[in-house]
């Protein structure tokens, strides 16, 4: 919706022709920008409180700027991009301040300083090896306004290293459990806190792992209750749901 509708909107609420709710749905449904080989969704925001994320696997450079330039147009902060890699991230720098993390891999244009919501987040994970899809789920709550604490390589190979940090695991306001192999984090985590868990597998492991399948069987099958479970490598869907779960009752 354009400044011009957006205008004529509150006009409308202002002389009585339209009510306050008639307005918000008038909003939360107006049209989106059309690219052609994109349609950005412009009033995602005021439907589920956080705007479009932008998805760079598979994107070329070209297409991820002219999506960042139109919502930069539309007043957007804290843009992200998600499996950004080092290569358009390079290109898109030439066009767009770009903060880019190749760890996780993503990056951030325009970023600002958000509300910061109550308690925190935990993002913890098996291994070492599980970090990349851990920062990306850990980078996505911390824009969305959340505080977070990271527990690296606290697998259960070694189970004294979890048991060791139970006085923040248990005051988190949710927990990304990030684990591959057999995947069997989050059903000790969802064992311990009286929080969600959300846990994501990944592709890492050996042959009968089938690139993080066994681990996302061993999570889906977990007698641990409050565990919910997101998709191979998935760290952006883990994070953004945290962040949700962290602002409620905020």
């Amino acid at each position: 919706m354009d400044k011009a509708k957006i205008y004529e909107t509150l006009l409308s609420v202002k002389d009585g022709k339209m009510s306050i709710d008639e307005a918000m749905l008038q909003l939360k449904m107006s049209p989106y920008s059309d690219l052609g080989f994109a349609k950005i969704d412009n009033h995602r925001e005021i439907r589920q409180g956080i705007h479009e994320v932008i998805f760079g696997q598979s994107k070329t450079s070209e297409q991820i700027v002219g999506i960042v330039e139109k919502m930069l147009e539309n007043g957007r902060k804290n843009i992200l991009i998600t499996r950004l890699t080092a290569e358009n991230a390079t290109e898109i720098q030439k066009n767009i301040p770009l903060e880019y993390n190749s760890e996780a891999p993503l990056g951030i244009v325009a970023r600002a300083e958000v509300p910061t919501a109550n308690g925190y987040v935990v993002v913890a994970t098996g291994g070492t090896t599980d970090i990349p899809v851990a920062e990306e789920a850990a980078i996505t709550a911390e824009v969305l306004g959340c505080r977070v604490e990271r527990m690296y390589d606290v697998g259960v190979a070694g189970l004294h290293r979890l048991l060791s940090k139970l006085d923040i695991l248990m005051d988190a306001k949710a927990v990304v459990a990030v684990a591959g192999m057999e995947g069997a984090l989050a059903s000790v985590v969802g064992g311990l806190v009286d929080c969600p868990v959300i846990a994501v597998p990944t592709s890492i492991g050996y042959g009968a792992s089938f690139g993080g399948v066994s681990a996302l069987l061993t999570m889906l099958n977990s007698c641990a209750s409050g565990v919910s479970v997101v998709n191979i490598d998935n760290g952006f869907g883990a994070g953004y749901l945290a962040s949700m779960i962290n602002r409620i009752g905020s």
